[in-house]
């Protein structure tokens, strides 16, 4: 969420991010309101505080009247404090509500984009970061994509899964079993060994959570929710794991934090079909392994792009085919200054599929978990959080059978191997 104060200090710049967002100058009026809402404030909290210091001096003008015997002069005085008080009382229900008219506008803004994010409005206006330049896998003639591929060596049954729950909650069993499992453990242990530390988090957070790192409002219809409790199942181990600093004050000696943490993912993907969600490439519950770090403000830019070398790593070491783009306005995260998305190519189905969103949020998410720390002078400063998916395991698995299948099986990765127990599936 942005600041108040940030806004009044960089009106123009607020809303030239928001048309790097794509936002009409009819949305821009937004920013003009939050301004004119916290003017409002400012001045019902002047006038509540002149009458609270009217009161104040009346009350000892009673007690010396008091003292002199002057009643009459008393009497009067008394006379004229209830209207006062009911002044402050009107002043206090209409400050209650301007506060939160500005709170709810607030936090319908998305963050500002950072000067390199490109100008666009889809996926298809993303800036290619980084290319792939080695030569694509050659597959044998025949070669099945990998919902086939599944079939074939009954790795994971999607119509089990309509009947155990519904569309999109596939069930992995046998070698498949063991691959996604293999894979979460590598991908933690890739995290711990780059120096982060693992978490294991809840699978449910409360609304305060959710609301924190930026998923309410803006994603509400996209989370599962749990009326009767009022908790979410999360869309991603960030939310969990973010929160853990929620109304933390840190010293600037703790800098970096880093924590890695897996977990199952609920997405609705409510209008999710066609043949471009086939088989793993959209799914309502998958697995995923996430890193976040929440650092020093010198130092956030430096921390995302090591998050993004640490992303590299990952894929290289499973000798898969990844390109990397920079999200442009239209398709950057509500809460993101700027996205490095990683996509690995697909070979049988012939696309690239993101299995890594790695962003740099700023103060976006802290100021919303008050995640703040004193610094040297023992000024309080805003934090800076970052989080990047290291990976999702549904399009990873997608890619390493298609990539890897033979005419004799699937051949896993040598780096994966001792994570599997199995060289081959057939």
């Amino acid at each position: 969420m942005l600041k108040v104060k940030y806004i009044k200090e960089h009106i123009a710049e607020v809303k030239n991010g928001l048309r790097k967002r794509n936002w009409d100058e009819d949305g821009l009026k937004i920013v003009d309101e939050v301004l004119e809402l916290d003017s409002r404030r400012k001045n019902i909290q002047q006038e509540k505080d002149q009458l609270l210091s009217e009161i104040k001096s009346l009350s000892k003008q009673i007690g010396g009247l008091m003292k002199t015997g002057e009643t009459s002069a008393v009497d009067k005085i008394k006379a004229a404090i209830p209207e006062i008080k009911g002044r402050i009382k009107a002043l206090e229900e209409e400050g209650g509500k301007v506060f939160t008219k500005l709170e709810d506008l607030l936090l319908s803004i998305p963050n500002v984009p950072h000067e390199l994010v490109p100008e666009g409005k889809t996926e298809e206006d993303n800036f290619l970061y980084q290319a792939w330049e080695k030569p694509m896998p050659t597959l044998p003639e025949g070669a099945l994509p990998h919902w086939e591929l599944a079939e074939k060596y009954n790795l994971f049954d999607f119509k089990l899964g309509v009947k155990l729950t519904g569309s999109g909650f596939p069930v992995y069993r046998g070698k498949g079993a063991r691959l996604e499992r293999a894979l979460i453990n590598f991908f933690l242990d890739q995290a711990t060994k780059a120096g982060y530390e693992e978490i294991w988090a809840p699978l449910m957070v409360n609304a305060d959570s959710a609301r924190a790192t930026g998923q309410l409002p803006d994603k509400e219809g996209q989370m599962y929710h749990i009326c009767k409790d009022d908790l979410y199942m999360i869309p991603t181990a960030e939310v969990p794991i973010t929160n853990i600093y929620r109304d933390v004050i840190l010293r600037e000696s703790d800098f970096p934090i880093k924590m890695t943490g897996y977990t199952p993912c609920f997405r609705r993907e409510a209008g999710s079909y066609g043949a471009h969600v086939k088989g793993l490439n959209r799914v309502h519950q998958f697995d995923k392994v996430e890193i976040v770090q929440l650092q020093h403000p010198d130092h956030s830019w430096a921390a995302l792009d090591e998050m993004v070398d640490h992303v590299k790593s990952v894929l290289e070491k499973l000798e898969l085919p990844y390109r990397i783009v920079r999200l442009c306005g239209g398709d950057l995260g509500f809460t993101s200054a700027m996205t490095y998305d990683f996509e690995v190519f697909s070979a049988a189905q012939e696309k690239w599929l993101e299995v890594s969103s790695v962003s740099n949020f700023l103060t976006f998410q802290s100021n919303r978990l008050k995640l703040r720390y004193k610094d040297k002078e023992g000024k309080i400063h805003l934090a800076h959080t970052l989080n990047g998916s290291a990976l999702a395991l549904a399009r990873i698995v997608a890619s390493l059978l298609e990539n890897n299948q033979t005419a004799d099986g699937i051949v896993i990765p040598e780096k994966l191997r001792p994570f599997t127990g199995f060289d081959i599936i057939n």
